[in-house]
């Protein structure tokens, strides 16, 4: 696979020359671009949207009035049915990234998630939030340990999203020779992983574009007793967005690209 410099890289390059420019002037100015480039550098891994260390796919095609949802951190057999008899009376296909200690946990799940026609995503082995904190090598077996888990479901998948949408300097490297490439989102509606789901709804109404790639959960709400106004919220998104005139398509249809297949 042939390198790609990525646009740390090169901003880096521009901060170094800016800086010996700079510094034929009066050497206290050189500090400034690499100052800016080592804040950017500390802040990017939280804009999860924002391709710098690596390339981020965020949003598909913008032309059209058309978008995906996409469910993190399942399969759950207390939500994750839930959620898919509800795209099955829609007849919405959506992407599931899912975390691999859990499929492992419940791989009749992943079965009827393929069984209807939705697409399953890489998101890690354990979901550890700080991964991106830790060493390459654990962040690599969080990766592959997932992808192994998934190819024994009969799955191999191409689609990676990172715990929380966070990423690093050392993820791009990791994920092209795996074979893997990054999905985030454009649109996340702040619901802390269903601990946050009052008005649920709205949030992400409000907000649709075309082109969105629409973040969800399909874990249990913090409070057990919020399953069914959970499930009323992501039915009234699903509505919502087909009265606004938007159509729900599947992911890889979306981004012009495969998200997995099955072996």
């Amino acid at each position: 696979m042939n390198y790609q410099i990525s646009n740390a890289e090169k901003i880096g390059i521009i901060s170094y020359i800016a800086a010996l420019l700079l510094s034929f002037f009066d050497i206290r100015f050189a500090a400034i671009p690499l100052v800016l480039f080592i804040l950017l550098c500390f802040t990017a891994p939280f804009f999860y949207n924002l391709s710098f260390f690596l390339p981020i796919v965020s949003f598909g095609n913008t032309k059209k009035r058309s978008l995906s949802l996409t469910f993190d951190d399942g399969p759950d057999p207390n939500s994750t049915s839930e959620i898919l008899r509800l795209l099955l009376k829609h007849n919405v296909k959506a992407a599931f990234f899912i975390v691999g200690n859990k499929a492992e946990k419940y791989p009749d799940l992943i079965q009827q998630i393929l069984s209807q026609g939705h697409e399953i995503g890489n998101h890690s082995y354990s979901h550890d939030n700080l991964i991106m904190l830790k060493s390459s090598s654990a962040l690599k077996k969080e990766i592959h340990s997932c992808q192994n888990v998934l190819k024994k479901l009969g799955i191999l998948c191409f689609a990676f999203r990172p715990p929380v949408g966070i990423i690093n300097p050392k993820l791009g490297s990791i994920l092209s020779k795996s074979g893997l490439f990054a999905v985030n989102f454009r649109l996340r509606p702040g619901d802390g992983g269903n601990r946050w789901i009052k008005n649920l709804s709205n949030r992400v109404l409000k907000k649709i574009q075309p082109g969105d790639i629409i973040v969800l959960h399909d874990a249990v709400p913090a409070k057990k007793e919020q399953i069914n106004y959970w499930i009323k919220e992501i039915d009234a998104i699903i509505s919502g967005i087909k009265k606004k005139g938007f159509a729900i398509i599947p992911l890889s249809e979306l981004i012009g690209r495969k998200v997995m297949i099955k072996l």
